[in-house]
Order: structure tokens, then sequence, then C-alpha cells
């Protein structure tokens, strides 16, 4: 009977053992060295590249503000209205000025033909022709002038209608119902989320790799990585910090950052060899992070490792492992092998034990 159980036991490890090595062994990766840049990271301040503060462009009482503060506005859309009555009073007399010039206009052309036809027939003297020349210059003069006040009294008709120059999110608001607003006085200010950048001040020291690198990325709150499109350094230096600002331009619609926000920056100034394990590999377990590492034999064991920064399939490795041990691509089916494993060499101690 004892020699039925030792065999049983040594029947199950051996079937433990080809599960790790055999044609079903764990899917494996080694960890190892990888040349990564070098990162100088300082902390930023999101801004909208469009900040408007639209004005009033004409004179006029305010009789409607269709939209405040933390609302969003589609371009072209009406923010406030004016009064205008005065102003269509104005295009409804430019109008009928311009309809007057056109009729003195024809009136100078059909005198015109019939002075040229005399004149021709040597039936009027040259000063009357003349006369009539000046007259039609004077007529569509007279037209043209009208026709410019009537595009100017229809502009300031427009005016009355102050309209988004973009799509964007009101931020202030600057006049109240029933206040005269005057040409240039500030009505109302927003900002555009669909380009944002982010300034950086950095250290005079770091300068001369950001230009040669010209490249950055932006770390966001929820893990995110933002690469910056375009890098900008300001081509003078603070007086009282020696720092440089530097603008980095972000992708058009970029929804998880907002003007005013604080992020990390990263900008790549040199190359380092780093040691990097996949990321598929790493298990977070509460405030344990580590990864199920695989021995020649086909042994499995969980060890705790302390991860640095994340790449887009890895993890830099602080300390925990060395290059070339190999870990398992699927923590799951590592952490099964495992328990087979533990409870093989259990079984089999208990036995010895008996024995």
């Amino acid at each position: 009977m004892h020699l039925i159980r030792v065999l049983a036991g040594a029947t199950l490890l051996v079937a433990v053992n080809s599960q790790a090595t055999g044609p079903g062994a764990l899917e494996t990766a080694p960890v190892e060295y990888r040349t990564l840049p070098r990162e100088y990271r300082l902390d930023g301040v999101v801004e909208a590249v469009n900040r408007t503060t639209v004005s009033a462009q004409t004179q006029g009482q305010v009789q409607e503000i269709l939209f405040d503060v933390d609302d969003f506005v589609e371009k072209d859309m009406v923010v406030v209205r004016l009064k205008d009555t005065e102003h269509r009073t104005r295009v409804a007399q430019a109008a009928a000025d311009l309809k007057s010039a056109t009729a003195r206009l024809e009136q100078a052309r059909d005198e015109h033909d019939r002075i040229r036809g005399l004149f021709e027939k040597k039936n009027v003297s040259e000063s009357a022709m003349d006369q009539a020349t000046a007259d039609l210059a004077s007529a569509q003069a007279e037209l043209e002038s009208a026709g410019a006040r009537l595009e100017q009294a229809q502009e300031q008709l427009d005016y009355t209608q102050i309209r988004a120059p973009y799509s964007g999110i009101v931020t202030h608001r600057h006049v109240e119902v029933g206040e005269i607003a005057s040409p240039g006085q500030p009505v109302m200010s927003g900002i555009s989320l669909e380009e944002l950048r982010v300034i950086v001040d950095v250290p005079q020291s770091v300068i001369p790799s950001v230009r040669r690198g010209g490249s950055a990325r932006v770390y966001t709150d929820s893990g995110e990585t933002i690469l910056s499109k375009r890098i900008t350094v300001f081509p003078f230096a603070d007086m009282g910090s020696n720092t440089f600002t530097v603008r980095l331009d972000l992708p058009e619609g970029t929804r998880t950052l907002f003007p005013g926000m604080f992020v990390k920056t990263g900008f790549e100034i040199a190359e380092k060899a780093e040691l990097v394990v996949p990321a598929d590999a790493v298990v977070h377990r509460s405030e344990v992070t580590g990864v199920y590492v695989v021995a020649d034999d086909g042994d499995v064991g969980f060890r705790q490792i302390r991860l640095g920064r994340a790449l887009e399939d890895a993890f830099v490795v602080l300390a925990g492992m060395s290059e070339g041990e190999r870990v398992a691509l699927d923590p799951i089916a590592a952490g099964v092998v495992l328990k087979s494993q533990t409870a093989a060499d259990r079984r089999g101690a208990s036995e010895h034990g008996d024995g």
C-alpha cells in the first residue's frame, strides 16, 4: 500500500513537470536590456491655443445673452444680441439712397446718350457734351457711394449679432442685459478645447538636449501618454530663474486634458540601456507587483518586483530580476502550474514522512 502511494506521487510530479516543459509548456519571454530614451521630467501647465475675448463692434443696448459661463458654443453661433432698431433704420435709408442714385444714373446715362447723338451731328456745342459726360460720371460716383453706405449700414446691422469665432466653452461674461455696449467693449470670453498645448519651464542646462532631441511626452493622471506633435523653445531665458519657456503642442482632439491642469512632461535627452519585462507577464495583487518566473527545469515561482516607467509593451524593472530570466506570459496558467507543483511537493513530502 505504501509503495502504491509513492508511485502515485511520483506520477503526479512527472505530470506537472511535463506540463511545464512539454508540448503544452507555458509560453515565456526573457527579461532583457533594451536601449531606451532617457527622459528629463518636469511639471507643465495645459493651456488652450485659442483663447478669445469677443468685443462689440458697434454701439447698442444689450438685448439678449444666449450663453453663459461653462456653456459650449458652436462656431458662428450668436452669443449676444444688441438692439438693432437704429441700425435697421440706417439700412433702410441707405437702401433708399441707393435706389435714388440708380434712378439718377439711368437719367444721366440717357441724357448723355442724347447729347452725344446731337454732338455727333454738330447740333450741340462741345461744352454741352463735356457737361453731359461730367453729369454721367457724377451719377456713377454717387451710385457707388450709395452702395458703399448700404454695405456699411448692413455690416453695422450684422454687428448687432455677436458670434463665436470658433467652437469652445464660455469662460467669462462681461455684460448684462440692458447695458450699452460700445465698440471695443469686451462682451464674452471663451476657449477652444480642440487645440491644446503644454507650457513648461525648462532649466538652461537641459535646453541644448531638448533642442537636439525634438521629442517630448505628456503623462496624464489616468496613465495615458501623449506624444507632442511639435516643440517650440522660446529664444530667451527668464532673468530670475534662468529657465526657458518650452511649448508642447498636443494632437487635436485630446479629450483627457483641460486648460489649467498640471501634467508631467518628459523630454528625451539621451539613451540608456534598461532592464525590461513584458507587460503581459506583470501581475498586480493589491499592493504587490510581481511575475511568475519559469526556471530551466520548468519549475514556476512567483517573485515580487519593483517597476519603473511603463512602455508600450513592457515595464522597466528597477529591482527583483536579472537579465536572461524567463517569465510566464500567461500569469493565470502559471498560477495553476505553481499550485499543482506546490500540492505535489506537499504530497511527496507527506508520503516521504510516512515512509
